[in-house]
């Protein structure tokens, strides 16, 4: 079967040189960079259906009612949001390398999407998380020292799973965790989260590596064959944890690391302090939690003011 030669200004080629883009030069991990291949495929494919293949011939016109369609299947705006993300992002990156003459994203809106706020723990349910795994076995240690780290740094869960030995300072109360497109920044540790990392690196960890195939591996959360934790395994323990604890709400990695950045701001925190800390790229993404702790200080004012 003869291969269909690809010609310039050809839709498919442009994605692929812009996929390869975000990969190698932006650094994007996987699971985002696999979203926006899938998202940037169903335009290609919504394209070719009406013989449109040049980028050229790409207009305002076929783009709206791309949006149109995609909103009619009834996906969530977020989908809808991150899918227009990577359309805008293709276009742009094809401007500035001179592949296309003329950005058709340009006036083509998408409905507007409400920022979410996101959900919390409270001080005491973070400590009965904390407290549930217990550390008289292996896994406990373990649990318990990932809890920490993620509580007292505000690491990312992906963050935390790829840690490894070498960018732990314990000695210094520091982490170096690698963030999204890879940059890194170092995050302090408090006092109970590096006595709980200490005690699983002495005790726990050896305990796991034992009948591990590879005796000497990286990473500082393993499983319970002596290989790296995966996010999947940490969400489904998460959950098993938050059961043991008595929290009746759903729960995931994030809402500790949104429970950490919204404590920080009621403690004091000024914005540009936490933006580092979380390792945002734009201070308007860390704006959210200001929002965050003043519905929380709201609600604390009217069950505590006595005329409230």
């Amino acid at each position: 079967m003869t291969r269909k030669r690809k010609v310039p200004g050809d839709l498919e080629a442009l994605v692929d040189d812009y996929v390869r883009h975000l990969k190698v030069e932006r650094g994007l991990r996987p699971n985002s960079l696999l979203a926006y291949t899938t998202d940037l495929r169903i335009l290609v494919d919504y394209l070719q259906e009406r013989r449109i293949t040049a980028i050229g011939d790409v207009s305002h016109e076929a783009l709206r009612s791309f949006v149109a369609e995609q909103g009619a299947l009834g996906m969530a705006d977020a989908t809808l949001a991150r899918r227009w993300a990577a359309v805008r992002g293709l276009f742009r990156f094809l401007r500035e390398e001179g592949l296309a003459e003329a950005d058709p994203t340009q006036g083509v809106e998408i409905p507007r999407i409400a920022k979410r706020l996101p959900e919390l723990l409270s001080h005491k349910e973070v400590l009965a998380l904390i407290a549930a795994p217990g550390t008289d076995t292996p896994t406990g240690q373990r649990d318990t020292a990932l809890l920490e780290l993620i509580y007292s740094s505000g690491a990312r869960v992906s963050e935390a799973v790829d840690l490894t030995l070498d960018r732990l300072a314990l000695d210094q109360g520091m982490v170096r965790l690698i963030g999204k497109g890879d940059k890194p920044r170092i995050a302090p540790l408090g006092e109970p989260a590096t006595e709980a990392l200490a005690l699983y690196l002495r005790e726990g960890r050896p305990a796991l590596l034992k009948g591990a195939k590879d005796p000497s591996p990286p990473w500082v959360f393993l499983n319970a064959h002596g290989a790296r934790l995966s996010r999947q395994g940490w969400y489904i323990k998460l959950r098993e944890l938050a059961e043991a604890a008595g929290l009746k709400r759903p729960i995931s990695p994030h809402r500790l690391r949104h429970s950490f950045a919204t404590h920080l701001l009621e403690g004091g925190a000024d914005l540009r302090t936490l933006q580092v800390l979380l390792g945002h790229s734009d201070i308007a993404t860390t704006q959210v939690y200001t929002q965050v702790s003043q519905k929380h200080q709201r609600a604390a004012y009217r069950k505590h003011h006595p005329r409230a």
